[in-house]
């Protein structure tokens, strides 16, 4: 009998309860074997290897959808059924790519120098976290996916901006995209005579004088306090606004302007020009203002655009720009698959030739483990890095790693003389600890 449970060979019936009992213990699907294959219970576990057959094959055609499309396309013509509407003919599969890194789909790498002279020592690790942020929120809004942009601090307390755009080519607009900053502010309208007393000392060449609108008074209210900016058309022209909304700060110090400038008009300008210069009639509450002029909607979406986006908290200065090219990415992601392929290979001959119809299966739970692993990439958008690939391979040797204490378990409590069920329970109990202890390691 020993003899014969060894070598695995013997009735149909009991080389099919077997090879399910090693299936579901090595995808460790949470059932707890027990023996007579014709049990209620068996029937159970049966029922769930097949979902799972049906779950990979799901998510087979989720990583290479270009199997099922030609196959669809191959039956819907031979049977015809493309001359007949589009309800009877078998659909293509969802084809989602795979998103890409730096490192593979190439793209701009940028790194500024921050400028904190004015911000005291213990408020720099704050105002670096908050530029930070400004500039994520700022690159999402250009709907570029999986951006990094992180503080690195160096040797010597200086801190740096690092930022990494895949997919991006053109340097300079990744460049405009990053550092451009838009800065809305609010005027009030100088006196004439104070206008010319400005432009005689401009003329004079005063240095003072030469700094200042000549114009335009500038007031407390900047884009510091803009809480959310949306865009609106006019009822009657339809032209496109631009509506304005601060925070509870900015809205008391937009009531106090508003009430000290009653039929004066109050000038608004974005980047240093005037877009605009409503007149003020009455006190303003609530904090809301609204910007018209002569700009069409891409301008004004543009502008809601960057409003939104936020000023910087600091000034940065680019230090370093470089264009990654995809090539490069494609060729070290060409070599590790091909890497990772023969180290499988390798891994699944030696498993088949010393486990047998065990290590069979284990080839089989790991091809399993890899095509559901790619399709929760591809399903929820995880970027992939040549540090990533290596991470799955890694898991996939760590994986291999597990079924070989398994197994090695199994065998030494089946030369004890207990049963097979009990080997694989004994087996799997034994060698928790040590495959625990491999993976929080």
């Amino acid at each position: 009998m020993n003899k014969f449970l060894s070598t695995f060979f013997g009735p149909p019936l009991w080389l099919i309860k077997k090879i399910t009992l090693i299936i579901i213990r090595i995808i460790k699907f949470p059932f707890r074997v027990v023996a007579d294959i014709f049990s209620f219970k068996q029937a159970k576990i049966s029922s769930a290897v097949f979902l799972i057959i049906i779950v990979a094959l799901f998510a087979g055609f989720l990583d290479y959808p270009k199997i099922w499309n030609q196959g669809a396309d191959y039956f819907n013509s031979s049977s015809n059924l493309q001359s007949l509407n589009s309800k009877f003919q078998i659909p293509h599969f969802w084809n989602k790519q795979f998103k890409f890194g730096l490192d593979l789909q190439g793209g701009t790498h940028l790194v500024y120098d921050a400028d904190l002279g004015n911000i005291e020592n213990a408020n720099q690790a704050e105002a670096m976290n908050g530029l930070r942020d400004v500039i994520e929120r700022r690159v999402n809004l250009y709907g570029i996916a999986e951006p990094l942009v992180q503080v690195n601090k160096g040797q010597g307390g200086q801190y740096r901006l690092i930022v990494e755009l895949a997919g991006i080519k053109n340097i300079k607009d990744a460049i405009k995209m990053i550092g451009e900053t838009p800065y809305l502010e609010f005027k009030t309208i100088r006196e004439e005579e104070e206008s010319n007393q400005i432009l005689e000392k401009q003329k004079q060449g005063d240095k003072d004088a030469l700094m200042q609108d000549p114009y335009a008074l500038p007031t407390q209210l900047t884009g510091k306090y803009l809480k959310n900016s949306s865009l609106s058309f006019d009822q009657s022209t339809q032209k496109p606004l631009v509506n304005l909304e601060f925070n509870d700060e900015g809205s008391k110090i937009f009531e106090q302007l508003t009430e000290q400038n009653i039929g004066k008009p109050l000038v608004i300008y974005l980047d240093g020009s005037p877009i605009s210069a409503p007149r003020v009639n009455e006190k303003i509450t609530g904090g809301k203002a609204v910007i018209s002029g002569q700009f069409t909607i891409d301008e004004a979406k543009k502008m809601v655009q960057r409003l939104n986006s936020g000023a910087l908290p600091v000034p940065i200065k680019l230090v370093s720009q470089q264009n990654i090219e995809s090539s490069l990415g494609s060729i070290a992601l060409d070599k590790s698959l091909k890497a990772g392929l023969y180290a499988f290979l390798a891994v699944a001959i030696f498993m088949i030739l010393w486990y047998r119809i065990p290590g069979l299966l284990a080839v089989f739970a790991l091809g399993i483990y890899t095509v559901l692993l790619l399709a929760v990439f591809k399903l929820f958008g995880v970027t992939l890095t040549l540090a990533g690939i290596a991470g799955v391979i890694l898991s996939i040797g760590m994986a291999v790693d597990a079924n070989i204490l398994i197994f090695a378990r199994m065998r030494e409590e089946f030369r004890s003389g207990k049963t097979f069920t009990q080997s694989v329970d004994e087996g799997f109990k034994r060698a928790w600890l040590s495959i625990r202890d491999s993976n929080v390691t």
